[in-house]
């Protein structure tokens, strides 16, 4: 039987979701995340997991960055976003993004259950309005190949700075010298094509759900 992996902070979607597997796939294995950093470790724990079923609008995730960088260092994990966001061009670009599916939060159980059948079997599924959107502009397409070269800890860095941290807040909180972060950041500059921290973010930025929203992070040598 397949083993799958949710990630939703939402404990009542994550029931309703093993409620639905459980009945289109008695027997399948069932690994549960409620964050971005969970969800990392529950990756590396399962790495011959059949689907993850990801939320977008979780702690520690922006936008469409967690699916890019997901994509990048587990290739071979087939994943399908679910969603409140239902706008055909949130769905085209989770598509765009390296997504196999997108199944909107408001589907009922018998579409669920569709969708997560015809993505296990090998076939794409998305309503058809997602198909019929525009995709993800160049600028955008630019900024998730430039974040697929982070390593998995550069992409936490980057995202906690995204977050308003501070270096020296980023170390304690990841239990590293502020040094550390100031290498990190360095590395993640470079790699992003970025000048300073601000570029950086506005950069990963792109990949946000609204990229108008974005919170500039403050200054720091």
């Amino acid at each position: 039987m397949p083993t799958l992996l949710i990630a939703d902070d939402h404990p009542l979607f994550r029931e309703a979701l093993r409620g639905v597997v459980a009945r289109v796939m008695p027997g399948a294995s069932l690994h549960e995340a409620d964050s971005v950093d969970a969800l990392y470790t529950l990756v590396d724990a399962e790495p011959d997991a059949d689907l993850l079923l990801l939320d977008l609008n979780m702690p520690g995730a922006q936008g469409f960055s967690a699916l890019v960088h997901l994509r990048s260092i587990h290739p071979q994990l087939p994943v399908v976003v679910v969603s409140a966001r239902e706008e055909p061009a949130v769905m085209r670009r989770a598509l765009d993004h390296g997504a196999v599916g997108f199944i909107p939060k408001s589907a009922d159980a018998a579409t669920l259950a569709e969708a997560i059948t015809a993505v296990l079997d090998g076939d794409r599924w998305a309503p058809p309005a997602a198909f019929n959107a525009p995709a993800a502009n160049a600028e955008e397409r630019d900024a998730a190949r430039r974040l697929r070269d982070l390593t998995p800890q550069q992409f936490r860095v980057l995202q906690m700075i995204g977050s308003g941290l501070l270096n020296k807040q980023v170390g304690y909180e990841l239990g590293v010298s502020e040094a550390t972060i100031k290498a990190h950041v360095t590395a993640i500059l470079r790699k992003l094509g970025a000048n300073n921290r601000t570029q950086a973010v506005l950069i990963a930025g792109r990949l946000a759900l609204d990229p108008g929203s974005i919170a500039l992070p403050p200054d720091e040598d």
